[in-house]
C-alpha cells in the first residue's frame, strides 16, 4: 500500500510541474488572438503567484483541519478547473479570473506534499519527486507545442492537460485511505490536528525567518538563472541565439537529472551535506560564467549552475521536520514555499531593470549576491539549532 501511495504521490508531482511553463508555451498564440499586448503575460502570471503565496501561507490551516489526501485532491481538482478556464476564454480578463483557483491550488497542494513526504518518506523520494517536478515542467510544454504544431490550437492543448489533472484528482480521492500511515518516527497519525500556527507565532519560532529568507534567496538563484540565460548567453558571451536557448535548456536538465541523480547521494549524506555540495558546485558554475571564453565555457557553467541548484530546495524541504520539529513543520513549509514564491515574483524582474540601467552581464554577480545571502542565513540557521 506504500507503494501504491508513493505511485499516486510521485505522479502528484508530474501534476504539479505539468502547467508550470504551458502559459509561456501557449502565450504567442494566446495574445493575438486576444488582442493584447504580449506584456500582458506577466500580469496573469503575477495573480497566479499572489494565489500560490497567499494558499500557501493558509497550508498549515488547511492540511490540520481535512488531511493532505484531501488538500491535494482538492487543490489538484481546483488547478484542472481552472486549466479548463483557460481553454474556455476567449477574453483576457476571463484569463485573469481563472488564474485566480489556478494559483490557489498550486500553493495548497505544494506546501503540503512536501510536507508530508517530509515526514513520511526518506529524503532520497524528496530528491526523485522535485525531478518528477521537472519532467511535469517538461511533458506540459509539449502537449501544447503537439496540439499547435497540429493545428488543434492552444485551447486544446489547455484541454489536455486539463484532462491529466482531473483524472489525477480522482485518482487521489481514491487514494485518500492510504494517506493515514506511519511517520518515520513510527507514530501513527497523518498529522498533527492542534490548533494551526499564526504568522506571527512562526515568525518567533528561532530560525523560522533564515529559512525563509534561504529558499527566498535560492528561488532568486534558480529562476533569474533559467529565465535570463539565454539573453545572458546572448548579449554578454556572444552565442548565437538559436545555441543559447538550447544552452539555457540545459540549466532545467541539469537540475531535473540531478536531482535523480541525488536520490542516490542522499543514502550516504545528510540533507545538510547535501546542501553545502549543491551551494559549492553553484558556487563553482557562477566562477565559470565569470571566465571569458566561447561556447564551452558558458555551456560548462550553465550546467553546473542546474546541478548546483538540484539538491538545495528538495534537501532544504525535507530537514524541515528535523530541524524545527514535525509538529510545526507544515506551518514552516508554507511560509517557506509563499517565501519562494516570493522570490519567483521579485527576483527576475529586478534584474531585468539592473540589466537594462547597468548590464547583463551582471547576471554571475547578481547570482552570487544571492548565494552568499544564502550561506549567510543557512549559517545562522545551523547556529540557531546548535544554541536551541
Amino acid at each position: 500500500m506504500v507503494h501504491l501511495l508513493l505511485v499516486i504521490i510521485y505522479l502528484s508531482f508530474i501534476s504539479l510541474g505539468l502547467p508550470d511553463a504551458v502559459l509561456g508555451a501557449a502565450w504567442p498564440s494566446i495574445y493575438p488572438a486576444m488582442q493584447v499586448p504580449v506584456s500582458y503575460a506577466g500580469m496573469v502570471s503575477v495573480i497566479i503567484s499572489f494565489g500560490t503565496i497567499v494558499s500557501s501561507l493558509q497550508s498549515d490551516r488547511m492540511v490540520r483541519k481535512f488531511g493532505t489526501g484531501v488538500v491535494t485532491a482538492v487543490s489538484v481538482a481546483m488547478t484542472a478547473a481552472a486549466l479548463l478556464g483557460f481553454s474556455l476564454s476567449s477574453r483576457f480578463w476571463m484569463l485573469c479570473l481563472w488564474a485566480v483557483p489556478y494559483g490557489l491550488g498550486a500553493g495548497s497542494v505544494d506546501a503540503g506534499l512536501n510536507n508530508y513526504v517530509a515526514l513520511h518518506f526518506e529524503s532520497r523520494h524528496m530528491s526523485w519527486l522535485h525531478c518528477m517536478w521537472g519532467l511535469g515542467a517538461t511533458i506540459g510544454p509539449s502537449i501544447m507545442g503537439f496540439a499547435l504544431t497540429k493545428g488543434l490550437g492552444w485551447h486544446t492543448g489547455y484541454r489536455i492537460i486539463s484532462g491529466i489533472q482531473f483524472v489525477l484528482a480522482l485518482g487521489i480521492a481514491a487514494s485518500l485511505p492510504l494517506w493515514v500511515g506511519k511517520k518515520r518516527n513510527g507514530s501513527q497519525t497523518e498529522e498533527d490536528r492542534g490548533r494551526p500556527m499564526k504568522l506571527t507565532e512562526i515568525l518567533r519560532i528561532p530560525g523560522a525567518k533564515e529559512a525563509m529568507l534561504f529558499l527566498f534567496s535560492y528561488c532568486a538563484v534558480e529562476q533569474t538563472a533559467g529565465f535570463w540565460a539565454s539573453s545572458y548567453l546572448t548579449l554578454a558571451k556572444g552565442v548565437e541565439p538559436e545555441t543559447a536557448a538550447g544552452f539555457a535548456a540545459l540549466f532545467y536538465i541539469g537540475i531535473t537529472l540531478g536531482r535523480g541523480l541525488c536520490g542516490f547521494v542522499t543514502m550516504k549524506l545528510s540533507d545538510p551535506q547535501m546542501i553545502r555540495l549543491g551551494g559549492g558546485i553553484l558556487a563553482v558554475g557562477i566562477v565559470v560564467l565569470l571566465i571569458p571564453g566561447g561556447e564551452s565555457l558558458s555551456l560548462a557553467g550553465m550546467m553546473l549552475v542546474g546541478l548546483g541548484c538540484a539538491p538545495i530546495f528538495p534537501c532544504m524541504i525535507h530537514s524541515v521536520p528535523a530541524r524545527f520539529g514535525e509538529e510545526r513543520s507544515q506551518a514552516i513549509i508554507g511560509v517557506q514555499m509563499a517565501s519562494a514564491y516570493l522570490g519567483i515574483l521579485l527576483m527576475p524582474p529586478l534584474f531585468g531593470i539592473l540589466a537594462n540601467v547597468v548590464s547583463i552581464g551582471i547576471l554571475p554577480g547578481y547570482l552570487a549576491l544571492f548565494l552568499a545571502v544564502m550561506g549567510i542565513t543557512y549559517r545562522k540557521l545551523n547556529a540557531e539549532k546548535t544554541g536551541s
